[in-house]
């Protein structure tokens, strides 16, 4: 398959790095678009690439950006692709690096809000997941407690393709719906970077609280900050985990 990240941070390297590993063809983009996207892209095995071309011949594009870059991408980068290109959406809404987006801040899922703005249905995929998880925590399909991520979106057919390429990255894909529905996976949710596996992924999307879920994100982030020491990928995991234990 040939897959277009656009985004070259910790999550859209940890992705393309998997998917060359599994055989598909990787380009990648990002704002830098010179020597160091060069360096970068050969380190993955994947072709640097233009905003622009990045989107162009794909199978499936990757938008591994921050909220607040979505709007900042090129006008009408996607008007010239086939409706059958996959648009996945990886973003994750925090206030204190993207700022206050009124839609966002009023309740408005954060993927349809991408969605509108692009002009184009996308998958919500890749979010619930830490960089760490993402690098080190896949399994073969079939292991025991393998680690599940979830898939939100309106496209049954395109969320089964994307299913497929969250299995070659090492981890079982649950369906949370259509893409209104991916609020459940969104930050201060129980589904959100808690490394569970499928069937527990199920009930915590089912526990998910919309209306509560900002302030538990805002602060997780505040709790964390405060720390005199960063914690470990397993302190953050058991940190995320208690913050939905039957005590709070």
């Amino acid at each position: 398959m040939k897959i277009g990240i656009i985004g070259t941070g910790a999550i859209g390297v940890t992705i393309a790095k998997k998917m060359v590993k599994a055989g598909h063809t990787v380009k990648v983009a990002n704002s830098d678009n010179g020597d160091k996207l060069k360096t970068r892209a050969k380190e993955l095995g994947a072709q640097p690439s233009s905003l622009e071309d990045v989107v162009n011949n794909v199978d499936v594009i990757i938008l591994s950006l921050p909220t607040v870059a979505i709007p900042t991408l090129p006008k009408n980068i996607f008007s010239n692709i086939d409706d059958r290109v996959i648009i996945v959406d990886t973003s994750n809404y925090y206030p204190f690096r993207d700022a206050q987006i009124e839609d966002l801040q009023n309740g408005k899922t954060e993927s349809v809000w991408v969605s509108e703005h692009l002009g184009r249905p996308v998958i919500k995929a890749f979010n619930n997941l830490l960089a760490e998880t993402l690098l080190s925590g896949g399994k073969e399909s079939g292991s025991e407690n393998r680690i599940a991520m979830a898939i939100a979106g309106d496209d049954a057919n395109a969320k089964k393709i994307i299913a497929g390429l969250v299995n070659d990255a090492g981890f079982d894909a649950v369906d949370s719906g259509s893409l209104e529905n991916s609020w459940r996976h969104q930050p201060g949710t129980p589904a959100y970077c808690t490394e569970l596996n499928k069937e527990e992924l199920r009930i915590s999307l089912d526990k998910a609280h919309k209306e509560k879920a900002p302030t538990i994100r805002d602060k997780a982030i505040k709790d964390l900050g405060s720390r005199t020491t960063y914690p470990s990928h397993q302190e953050i995991i058991e940190f995320n985990r208690n913050l939905f234990t039957d005590k709070k």
